[in-house]
């Protein structure tokens, strides 16, 4: 690997630590706990370690400080407090015997000590050291060893507590059985990234002992070491940060399909069930203001999850509200079951409404039965004009919109299914046929709500 490469490659990894190392600041804040604390640390560390590791930052950094090789020292150093700092965070993650918390902390004490105590070492070897020639950053391990003493500890020293520590980390959390499968496969990340940062270790330990009996054979297999330690890297950032990062997408992606139903049975009910509307609420005569207030969406960069919240606790509002007014029917629901039952029967019908050869699974079929439940029950609250605040109400019982008792953690998934049926072929022939039976028994025909 040339210098610019490695300069590139180590700048981008650098970035990539950097830019984690923000996340977790701001997760940080919200949440102050020591495990996010020494996270952030480790993340924001390993970005200056990258970016003084690189060609284009040590030069400039033995430059500064009028010691050439010396940021291998730094470099080093850095390296051994991240993966010591995920090797105690592992500890902590995965207590071998979680009813007796002193065990944790007593082997967490005992590994900082041993940490505190090799990097002491390496320091004073380090600084014992006789380094000669011009530094090559690539190759401090393979050129600086032969013939001295304190070079041989202050490597021996660092590669061994490197093994120990991503060993035992990747050894533990591949162990650990979390009932989360996104923690899971965090996990497994996490997991794996120590064993390719341990490659490490492989590459350079016998490049190292043959280094320092006068062999150069295998110095390039010394350089290739730095390769495993840049996608273990990688993988660390993954491990870390994407179990997270997939939740915000799909976050994200959900907040996207719920807004159609928000828009249909919150600002189509009653603008006053929007905590965001009434927040952005203009001044009155304000027109422009009021229309660009209506318009507007939530964000889907920051604060996802809260918006995400208040969504659906809004759109359970507008629903309840439909109830209480007694805007709900039973036919538009009995429309969908019937057609989607004739059409499993008919081919050609089938393909009309795009479905699959085996139709709807049952939680989609209860969502596009609430979807034109919903859809139905707004077009004839709008219709009613504005003076139309309550329907009539049908003798017996209040009717509900399907699923009223759904346990909160289905919640999401059930409003996220209803939204995609929305305006779905099913739904739009359903309150078709609803449409004509109303007209033939002499009620109004309500037109379709904007969407």
């Amino acid at each position: 690997m040339s210098e610019s490469t490695a300069t590139a490659v180590y700048l981008a990894i650098a970035a990539l630590l950097l830019t984690a190392g923000a996340w977790k600041a701001f997760v940080l804040q919200r949440h102050l706990a020591p495990e996010f604390a020494a996270q952030t640390v480790a993340h924001v560390l390993g970005g200056v370690v990258y970016v003084v590791a690189s060609p284009w930052g040590y030069r400039r950094v033995g430059s500064a400080l009028g010691q050439p090789w010396f940021p291998t020292l730094l470099v080093y150093l850095g390296i051994l407090l991240c993966f010591g700092t995920w090797h105690m965070l592992t500890i902590a993650w995965t207590p071998l015997h979680p009813d007796k918390p002193e065990q944790t902390r007593r082997s967490i004490a005992a590994w900082s000590f041993a940490y505190a105590l090799s990097i002491a070492v390496m320091i004073v070897m380090f600084l014992q050291a006789d380094l000669t020639g011009p530094a090559d950053p690539l190759k401090f391990n393979t050129d600086q060893v032969k013939g001295d003493p304190y070079v041989i500890v202050f490597l021996g020293v660092f590669l061994f507590m490197l093994a120990c520590g991503t060993l035992t980390a990747s050894r533990r959390s591949r162990r650990a059985r979390p009932d989360d499968e996104t923690l899971m496969h965090a996990l497994r990340w996490y997991s794996a990234s120590h064993l390719v940062v341990f490659g490490y270790v492989v590459c350079s330990a016998p490049a190292v002992a043959a280094a320092a009996m006068g062999h150069h054979q295998l110095d390039a297999v010394g350089v290739l070491g730095s390769a495993f330690g840049s996608v273990g890297t990688i993988m660390l950032c993954w491990g870390m940060s994407g179990a997270a990062l997939s939740q915000w997408l799909a976050e994200r992606r959900d907040l996207a399909a719920l807004e159609p139903l928000w828009d249909l049975v919150v600002t189509g009910v009653d603008e006053k069930l929007s905590l965001e509307l009434r927040r952005t609420e203009p001044e009155e005569g304000d027109l422009e203001s009021a229309d660009e207030s209506r318009q507007s969406r939530p964000s889907r960069l920051i604060g996802v999850r809260w918006t995400l919240t208040r969504m659906l606790i809004e759109i359970l509002d507008g629903i309840r509200l439909l109830e209480r007014r007694g805007w709900i029917r039973d036919l538009p629901g009995q429309a969908v079951a019937s057609l989607h039952k004739e059409a499993l029967q008919t081919e050609a019908l089938r393909s009309q409404l795009r479905l699959g050869r085996k139709g709807l699974s049952q939680l989609e079929l209860e969502a596009a039965v609430t979807a034109a439940v919903l859809r139905d029950a707004v077009q004839r609250l709008q219709a009613a004009g504005p003076d139309g605040t309550a329907a009539i109400v049908a003798p017996g019982p209040q009717r509900f919109a399907p699923g009223k008792k759904t346990p909160a953690p289905l919640e999401r998934r059930r409003q996220v299914l209803i939204a995609r049926a929305l305006y779905s072929p099913l739904v739009e022939s359903s309150l078709q046929i609803v449409g004509t039976v109303r007209k033939e028994e002499g009620a109004p025909k309500t037109s379709p709500t904007a969407r």
